[in-house]
């Protein structure tokens, strides 16, 4: 298993190897030992998320309220998704930066977004199944998003596709708004919470 760090302080991306024969392949997409050795701890899931998307609903940009707080570990099962990643830790070294990674199409790579990174994803293709473990269990209450589309954000997402967004997705707010209103997570409470 390769690790990548990615433009977001404490995000990762992880590559396994493919193990092919006649008849068929198998990857492990998760690996405990490289994930410690990458991140220095290791994750603890508490839940096990899955959907299923058709070609252009665009899911995030979400985080959870921290504390408690959420990461999260996401791999695409099938399909193809553009993963985003959206530092929203006030405080952080890298707040409001983004970074994005493929998943799907025979990559096998999956990303890892530690607390108080909001987490968003295209997909690219009809049936794209992402699976997702997220070290916090879902509590309505403590989730919150920013709106994907936030003009000032400039996410990469791909100009070929009309975005489907749910009603909870299209009416949050833009990050300078999040912020204004204090509901963004502080870089110390995500790091000490880890």
């Amino acid at each position: 298993m390769r690790a990548r760090e990615l433009a977001i302080a404490g995000a990762f991306e992880f590559t396994p190897d493919v193990h092919a024969d006649k008849r068929g392949l198998f990857v492990a997409p998760y690996q405990e030992p490289a994930f410690v050795a990458a991140v220095g701890r290791p994750f603890s899931p508490a839940q096990l998320n899955y959907s299923r998307s058709m070609r252009g609903v665009i899911r995030g940009l979400h985080f959870t309220r921290t504390p408690p707080g959420q990461s999260k570990y996401v791999y695409c099962a099938g399909g193809r998704a553009l993963d985003v990643m959206l530092d929203a830790r006030v405080g952080s070294p890298t707040f409001g930066k983004w970074d994005a990674v493929e998943l799907g199409g025979g990559s096998f790579r999956a990303v890892y977004f530690p607390l108080g990174v909001a987490h968003s994803y295209v997909a690219l293709e009809d049936d794209t199944v992402m699976a997702y473990m997220v070290s916090g269990n879902y509590v309505a209450e403590q989730e919150l998003a920013i709106h994907p589309l936030d003009p000032e954000l400039v996410l990469p997402w791909p100009q070929d596709i009309t975005p489907i967004l749910s009603p909870r997705d299209q009416a949050a707010p833009s990050l300078a708004e999040a912020l204004a209103t204090g509901m963004l997570p502080r870089y110390e409470d995500c790091v000490l919470a880890e």
